[in-house]
Formats: structure tokens, sequence, C-alpha cells
């Protein structure tokens, strides 16, 4: 999936080998009206941006890959797996290290526990990546994402996007997911330090309701950081969040190149003059 600034589009490679590409415009207030561009405020209402094309994308490339099967994948079904999926995430990686180190809190300094928390969340989050990456399904999705970066590269050096050229590009990127959730995990470190409190539930709480906030003041930094990639400071704050993505991207094969190709220039066509909403391109 590949999205500007005024279009979306998801191309999907479907059973018969055919790139099939659905592309639609971005609309409603939050691509509109300047209050959402505000600092911080944007961060928030990305990260819902992202979530809703993320669900839709999935669930058109889904029904793209299962058509031949004759089985439909309902927007219901797509919505009750990502609300599970994300009451697991918030279970296991924001208040389970809490009660890891809920012992810790008597015979130590809380700084010391916020931190402790902070490892083992970080260290869940690497471990988990780094275990998913052995399965066969997955490891081809983190090559699409590689090829994603791949494209995304090449176009922003200006380069002429076609398959040769686009592989050989770094399959890493500043923008990327994954480094914005390592630096999620860092700033949360600090936001639950300051907030403090003995309280054990309303700790537990705090990890849920100050997801936005530290979601938000991380893509601000992510924002930054890739704005100013020139800076050696800079290159060196963002190193760790850049060798992360060596767990969720993979080489990606040619073919799965010209389908990132395909989603990027639709995209780019569709921003600058306009483009029908769905196409097949035969490769």
């Amino acid at each position: 999936m590949m999205r500007g600034q005024q279009h979306m589009a998801v191309a999907v490679r479907n059973p018969k080998g055919e790139i099939v590409i659905h592309g639609e415009r971005l609309k409603g207030s939050i691509y509109t009206s300047s209050w959402w561009k505000l600092p911080f405020l944007r961060g928030v209402t990305m990260i819902w941006d992202t979530l809703v094309l993320g669900v839709r994308t999935l669930l058109y490339s889904a029904n793209v890959a299962a058509a031949e099967e004759e089985v439909e994948i309902t927007p219901r079904m797509m919505w009750v797996t990502l609300g599970t999926a994300l009451a697991v995430i918030v279970a296991v990686f924001f208040l389970a290290p809490l009660l890891l180190v809920r012992w810790l809190e008597d015979n130590n300094p809380s700084l010391v526990s916020h931190v402790v928390e902070g490892v083992i969340r970080l260290a869940l989050l690497v471990g988990y990546i780094a275990a998913i990456g052995f399965l066969p399904d997955i490891r081809r999705v983190f090559a699409y994402h590689g090829a994603e970066h791949k494209t995304i590269n090449a176009m922003e050096a200006g380069a002429f996007l076609d398959v040769r050229t686009v592989q050989t590009h770094s399959t890493s990127h500043p923008r990327c997911g994954t480094a914005f959730l390592l630096i999620v995990m860092v700033i949360s470190v600090v936001v639950f330090a300051i907030i403090g409190t003995e309280n054990i539930w309303l700790r537990g709480v705090s990890r849920i309701v100050l997801i936005p906030l530290i979601a938000a003041i991380g893509y601000e930094i992510v924002r930054f950081s890739a704005s100013h990639m020139k800076n050696r400071l800079v290159r060196a704050l963002l190193s760790p969040g850049l060798a992360l993505q060596a767990l969720t991207t993979r080489p990606p094969d040619d073919k799965m190149v010209e389908v990132a190709i395909a989603a990027l220039n639709h995209v780019m066509a569709a921003d600058s003059a306009g483009k029908p909403e769905s196409l097949t391109v035969n490769q």
C-alpha cells in the first residue's frame, strides 16, 4: 500500500499473476482541515488514519488473493481480528511488563522499576518480531516491506522506477513504522517515569490511556529526524531503529518490486492528474 498527499493505492498480485490495483482519493477532515495538521495532534490522527487504511487494504488484498476459493472476508471479520490483536498487544507489551516488575517496588526506587519495565517491554518487542520472522508467510510479508522501502528510496533519490534500478536501493527507511515502534518504547519509559504513582491500578490505566500521547510524541520525533538525516547526531540516534528494520524487512524478489512500483506509480499519477480507481496490469 502506498499513500500520497491526496490519494492512496494498494497493489495485489492475484492468483492469475496479474497486478490488480485499487486506488481512491483521501477524503475527510483529517486530510483537508488545517487543525489536524498541527504538531502532536497530527500524530494521533495519522496513526488512526494508518490503522483504518491498513485494515481496508488488508481486507482488499485478502479478498483478491482468495477470489478463486470463493471465500469472502467481511469488514466485520477483519475488525474483530484487529480488535483482538490490539487487545493482546496492549496486554502483552504494556501491562505485562508492569506486572513483571511489581515485585521491585518494595526494594528499589520507582525510577529503577520504570527503567526495568521499559527494558522488558523492548525485549518483548524485539523477541516477538524476531520470532515471527521465522514463519514463511511472515517472511514473505517482510520481503514486501523491503520492496516498499526500496521503491520509496528510489523515488526520493530521483531514480527511474524500474525493477533493476529499485533493487539497488536500501531496504531501510527513516520513516519506517519499525523505527517508530522503537522510539515509542523509549519514550514510554520517560513518560511513565514522570507520571509515577504507586497505585498499581492507576499505573495500569496510565499504560493504556497515555498510548496516544506517547505515539504522538514519537511521530513528531520520526518526522523531525527524517528531515534531518544529514546531521550526524540524528543519524546516530536513529541507527538503532534502522538496525531493527533488519528484522522486519527481507530482500524482495523482482515480482514483489513490480507490485510496489505499480502502487507507487498509481499514487503519483493520481496525485498529479487523477487516475481511475482500479485497473489490472499484466506482468
